[in-house]
């Protein structure tokens, strides 16, 4: 099937314009950037649904858009396992990683490494951080929109339409800071699950439902979640002992989805929030994967699986809903691109530029931030043409993950589960997974030979942490300042259920964690 522009009309071309001038607005007129704690926190006095829908904006990308609709059109559903494990992940962090993170009062991940280590963690991983922000994240979410909206003006060329995407998302984002991202991703929320949920209309309208692909893929491995071990997409062990770590990275560590956490007012709203983008996530399965199934049904034969989405939006959708499903996916990439930039100006800002300099204002710390999102955007923009080169986006963005990931998975764990941990012996195991990756990166088939990368994810992460846990056995015990307020005990947990006794069952996050568990196993069992 030839890929032919879509035919706009004057009615989509308005909502789409509109959308923008609208969301730009909105996002300046929630700005606060008068201090850093307003600039870089939105003042921490977010509410339960601000936290969860932005955190689910900020999570939906348009390259998990385009990216997670072309491996589904390729593989087949198994690459829902991300989204599902990942709800796993997520309430595990709302139970035990999101009161210490709350409680620290911390403004990045890195920052909170420094207090339970010390200072070389958290240079490492914040570096580390802003390298991923701008050639993972914001490179792969510019590029993925660019090849959408290469669709709508195809005399227009790649690098061009980076920059005026790259340009929309920063003009509020940068003014405004992370109020005014969060301000903004609460619409883009709302408009890309109606969005999305329009589109999986169409599409059983005009192909079928779920007995259609069943009839369609009988005899295959295309409707099942759980694969065998050599699977070359979700190898079941791969659930086990891949995906959660890179989930764990993903959604508990990653400055720019846990700094929506940050800004909650309390532990409770945190996690409430939490949950909301389980729920959420969940959801996923219905208005990603599943149109994504009845393409493959109704084009069977596109040359690029990443454009099936786009694919879906030129054949399915009428004038005017058009142009409302292309600013769905517009929020995507503007939202999540806002988070980036606002994430990796405030890594730099608050671990290098204010440890540099000490007595620096809060003023003067804004404008440093501002200033540095600046030049991220820039960078991100010049980089991302050559992703083209890296085939499937979800590949490049999973197995680039898969290796630099664990050793930092490794120091979290440590960090809060295990006492001994001393910043020399992370600090150590940070460097070796840092050697590894860079190893494997050349030579991973000379060692793993064709292992895919989820079997491969474990070793790393087992290395990593075994350098950790050896070194630190043979450096002095970390002080009670490093550990007392920073590590996981008994009495926390029996602290958190007595809250049970105080609060009703249906305003309880343990019972709506343990509904969201049960959702997810439901899915498994079922698919």
């Amino acid at each position: 099937m030839p890929e032919t522009p879509f035919n706009l009309k004057p009615w989509d071309v308005a909502i789409i314009a509109a959308y923008f001038l609208f969301i730009i607005w909105w996002g300046l007129r929630n700005s606060k950037s008068s201090n850093s704690k307003d600039y870089f926190l939105a003042g921490r006095n977010k509410k339960w649904y601000a936290v969860g829908l932005s955190l689910f904006a900020a999570s939906i990308s348009s390259s998990t858009l385009i990216g997670q609709s072309g491996d589904t059109y390729s593989t087949g559903i198994a690459v829902y396992n991300y989204n599902l494990i990942s709800v796993l992940v997520l309430v595990f962090f709302a139970w035990f990683f999101l009161p210490f993170y709350l409680r620290s009062g911390v403004f990045t991940m890195p920052e909170f490494l420094e207090r339970r280590f010390d200072r070389r963690a958290k240079y490492y991983f914040s570096a580390l951080t802003i390298l991923g922000a701008i050639f993972l994240d914001a490179a792969s979410t510019l590029y993925a929109g660019a090849l959408v909206m290469q669709r709508i003006l195809p005399e227009a060329s790649v690098p061009v339409l980076i920059f005026a995407l790259a340009f929309a998302a920063a003009s509020y984002t940068i003014p405004g800071g992370l109020s005014s991202a969060i301000s903004a991703e609460l619409v883009q929320a709302v408009v890309l699950v109606i969005g999305s949920v329009i589109l999986t209309w169409l599409a059983m309208s005009r192909v079928g439902s779920w007995a259609t692909l069943q009839a369609r893929f009988a005899g295959t491995e295309m409707l099942h979640l759980i694969r065998p071990l050599d699977d070359a997409s979700v190898p079941w062990l791969g659930l086990i002992v891949g995906i959660p770590i890179l989930g764990f990275y993903f959604w508990c560590s990653n400055q720019t989805l846990v700094q929506r956490v940050l800004s909650a007012d309390s532990i409770d709203q945190g996690r409430k929030g939490v949950l909301l983008t389980g729920f959420l996530t969940v959801a996923t399965f219905f208005i990603i994967v599943f149109p994504a199934m009845l393409a493959k049904v109704a084009f069977p034969d596109l040359p690029k699986p990443d454009m099936v989405y786009p694919t879906m939006l030129l054949e399915w959708m009428p004038v005017g809903l058009l142009g409302v499903i292309i600013a769905a996916l517009l929020v995507a990439i503007t939202s999540t691109l806002s988070a980036i930039l606002n994430s990796a100006s405030t890594l730099f800002t608050l671990d290098f530029y204010a440890a540099y300099k000490p007595a620096a204002s809060s003023r003067e710390l804004v404008r440093v931030g501002k200033i540095t999102a600046v030049v991220i955007v820039l960078i991100a923009s010049l980089w991302a043409p050559n992703i083209g080169k890296f085939g499937s986006l979800v590949k490049y963005y999973q197995e680039m993950h898969s290796y630099i990931a664990p050793p930092v998975v490794a120091a979290f764990f440590l960090g809060l589960f295990y006492k001994r941990a001393n910043g020399t012996g992370v600090f150590a195991g940070l460097m070796g997974g840092l050697l590894i990756a860079g190893l494997l990166i050349f030579y991973k088939t000379t060692v793993f030979g064709n292992l895919h990368f989820l079997l491969v994810t474990p070793f790393v992460f087992l290395a990593a942490a075994s350098i950790m846990v050896v070194v630190s056995h043979l450096t002095a015990p970390p002080p009670p300042l490093k550990t007392d307020a920073y590590t996981y005990s008994g009495e926390i947990l029996r602290q958190d259920l007595a809250a049970l006794k105080t609060v009703r069952w249906h305003h309880s996050f343990y019972f709506w964690s343990a509904l969201l568990v049960g959702v997810c196993l439901a899915m498994l069992a079922i698919f």
